[in-house]
């Protein structure tokens, strides 16, 4: 009992020495904000690398619906069948290799799985057009086209190396970043991850379009793979010259079982309560982006004056009160401690949403809120992700991050795949009222967690 009594002193006595380390960090974040980090030709590398990587994956999903629309669907069919296939086919690793993924890469030269992960994705895609196009292979299992077999195969690869590149960037950060910098590095970072999750998107469609009428002035067919795989490859290329700082001491010497791996990631965030709110707190936030990128089709449609295909205006000003936000937080954030920030964020995107949900009759109100929503976001993404990149060991960081992607892909696909559904049933108004009390929700019991770890 003793022996127990004292391990908790000394957990308490380390949280206490966290919570004044993150207040000193705080204190000497550069006047610049981003500008200083940007500075640092390493991080700016790495995040022109997450920029392309991220904006590859959110188009390959758009090219993949272009590819079964003209290749495999029939008139008079429903599409949805078709592309279920693809989403599932992208959502198993996610969710299977998550956790495993981040276990190697604590293992793993963080630099190399980076450049082989993107530049792995950029050659699948650019295979496609072998193996995919004109359809002569004939009927494969379950009457499906063996060519639709290989995309799914296809669509399995690049989102299993996506697993591996995730945790690998996000453990690269804090080994080439200055602690009192994380803040501003990780604003960079958060406002590119949803951004992209938000207007990838939006901009895919035109984009794929624009590439299709550009490659028919010279008789070429492929243009649509060649911007997919052109953008992974491009974030490989420019990956090569990151220089991660890693040593030996940085990287999980000692090979355990796998499994024996993951259930230490786990023990880690049971015993480390900082780190264990921030990301219950990026996984609320996370399924409230993702259901609401489902509802803004709903919201354009009930707008006066735009149509439903026109809900990437309203994604933008998500992505512009996000960028705002970010900013405040890099200059504004060393005066408020991290779960104040993210307490402010939560009871602020809840006031966004009640207000969305009486919005949807006037464009510029809708357009506000949305904004709104977007910037206070910033305050709960930025500050919990510095907390987590801060709080664990560089040998644990890799079992971190790929635990933290595998919660938040799990929530990510819980949102889209049942906002629309309970839409439908509820009504739109009360499903954006939901999403505000879920916001109260999550700021108000991870200030309870707070307060009783402290």
């Amino acid at each position: 009992m003793q022996l127990f009594e004292q391990k908790k002193d000394n957990n308490q006595k380390k949280e206490s020495a966290s919570t004044k380390d993150e207040e000193n960090s705080m204190q000497k974040v550069s006047k610049n904000g981003f500008i200083s980090v940007l500075k640092n030709l390493d991080f700016l590398n790495l995040w022109l690398g997450q920029v392309f990587s991220q904006l590859a994956d959110k188009i390959y999903l758009v090219l993949m619906i272009a590819i079964i629309s003209n290749d495999f669907h029939r008139e008079g069919e429903a599409i949805s069948g078709w592309v279920s296939g693809i989403m599932i086919a992208f959502t198993i690793p996610a969710i299977l290799f998550g956790s495993l993924a981040g276990v190697y890469v604590d293992r793993w030269q963080k630099k190399l799985v980076l450049v082989i992960s993107n530049l792995g994705r950029g050659l699948l895609v650019f295979i496609i057009p072998f193996f995919v196009y004109h359809q002569t292979l004939g009927a494969g299992w379950f009457n499906l086209p063996w060519e639709f077999w290989l995309l799914l195969l296809i669509t399995f690869f690049v989102s299993t190396l996506t697993q591996f590149f995730a945790p690998a960037e996000q453990s690269s950060i804090p080994l080439i970043v200055k602690k009192g910098n994380l803040l501003a590095a990780n604003s960079l970072y958060t406002t590119t991850m949803m951004v992209m999750l938000i207007i990838g998107f939006a901009i895919g469609n035109p984009l794929l379009e624009l590439v299709t009428a550009w490659g028919d002035n010279f008789s070429f067919n492929y243009g649509r793979e060649l911007l997919v795989g052109g953008g992974y490859t491009i974030a490989g290329l420019i990956l090569l010259l990151v220089n991660t700082r890693e040593r030996e001491q940085d990287r999980q010497t000692e090979e355990n079982h796998v499994w024996e791996d993951i259930k230490g990631g786990l023990a880690y965030l049971q015993q480390n309560h900082r780190v264990r709110n921030a990301l219950f707190q990026l996984i609320i936030l996370f399924s409230i982006f993702a259901a609401l990128a489902v509802l803004a089709v709903s919201v354009a449609e009930k707008i006066p004056g735009i149509d439903a295909e026109e809900f990437g205006y309203l994604l933008a000003a998500a992505g512009v009160g996000i960028a705002v936000g970010a900013a405040f937080v890099t200059q504004q954030g060393k005066f408020l401690s991290h779960g104040k920030l993210s307490f402010y964020g939560s009871m602020g995107m809840a006031i966004a949403l009640m207000g969305l949900s009486f919005s949807t009759g006037s464009l510029p109100w809708a357009l506000l809120m949305i904004a709104i929503v977007g910037g206070f976001a910033a305050l709960v993404g930025v500050p919990m992700q510095t907390t987590i990149q801060a709080e664990t060991p560089p040998d644990m960081r890799g079992k971190v991050f790929g635990l933290q992607n595998n919660a938040v892909n799990i929530a990510l696909s819980l949102p889209l795949a049942l906002a629309g559904i309970a839409e439908s049933i509820l009504g739109l108004q009360w499903v954006l009222v939901i999403l505000a009390l879920s916001s109260v929700g999550g700021g108000i019991l991870t200030s309870l967690l707070t307060l009783q770890d402290n």
